[in-house]
């Protein structure tokens, strides 16, 4: 291994890191992908996840300037094809490796960035963020996955965005005290949370229903070696949707719903044995 060969290693392998480190379910769903996966979708999952920490998380600092520097190296280091920043360096390699769009990339940094200054959102601004905090992301995810098929990839467009969008809508379900209480944010429009009703929850989740109900058809034709590590991913998020549709709306503004660790364990070996008999 030449020296070269060895940076962009280390690069991917800080993007595994980050994996690992913030999300423990996301981690083991990677597990699942056939290996030239994993890689590569942790480098897009560092990505994203610093960006989203830079919105977050850095009160203490120049949020808009270190976010504007993001952007600026994120298109610095796709152009030329390198940078000392490791998780921009194997992000870089992922988007030119497989041929991710500069559109899918604009829209999810315009999406960050709008959680710099919005708390409130229209139905237009709502769509708009959604688009491009979580479909795009499936979406790059999806150009892995299909290796260059474009004629695969088209036809698996739509459920992909689909599938990103109820993740996001169930993690504003799932987090709305933090982004209520200690961001002031309001995603969902029209909803008041001081205030949030069964009717409400009920509109919301109705939506997010649908949203898995098209997504499902779409993982059943994910490419082999993908197929099971999404179809994961779907199970968890559907339970824990369950488990926040059982609960009254006041419970649900209070609290940060979890899956337990034996149920997370039960729901990969329950997975596994219905990907394996073709039953998904």
């Amino acid at each position: 291994m030449n020296h070269l060969d060895l940076f962009h290693r280390t690069c991917a392998e800080c993007s595994s890191l980050i994996t690992k480190r913030y999300s423990t379910s996301f981690s083991l769903g990677i597990r699942l992908f056939t290996p030239r996966f994993r890689g590569p979708v942790c480098g897009i999952y560092g990505f994203v996840r610093f960006a989203d920490e830079i919105v977050d998380t850095f009160h203490d600092y120049p949020k808009a300037d270190l976010f504007a520097r993001f952007r600026q190296d994120t298109w610095r280091a796709i152009e030329e094809g390198v940078s000392l920043n490791p998780v921009l360096h194997s992000f870089q390699h992922v988007v030119r490796k497989y041929g991710i769009e500069r559109e899918l990339i604009e829209a999810f940094l315009d999406s960050m960035e709008m959680d710099l200054t919005e708390s409130v959102y229209d139905p237009e601004g709502y769509n708009e963020y959604i688009y491009g905090s979580a479909e795009v992301v499936g979406l790059m995810c999806l150009r892995i996955f299909c290796e260059g098929n474009d004629v695969q990839y088209q036809a698996l467009k739509a459920p992909a965005r689909r599938l990103g969008a109820a993740f996001q809508k169930i993690n504003f379900l799932r987090d709305i005290k933090s982004d209520h209480e200690e961001r002031g944010r309001v995603y969902f429009p029209g909803v008041d949370f001081t205030q949030f009703s069964q009717e409400d929850k009920w509109r919301i989740e109705a939506d997010i229903k649908e949203d898995f109900d098209a997504a499902l058809e779409g993982i059943r034709h994910l490419p082999k070696g993908s197929r099971l590590g999404v179809y994961l991913a779907y199970k968890y998020y559907t339970h824990l949707f369950l488990k926040i549709k059982s609960a009254p709306p006041q419970r649900v503004a209070a609290e940060r719903f979890r899956l337990s660790g034996k149920r997370k364990v039960y729901l990969l070996f329950s997975s596994a044995l219905r990907h394996q008999f073709g039953v998904l």
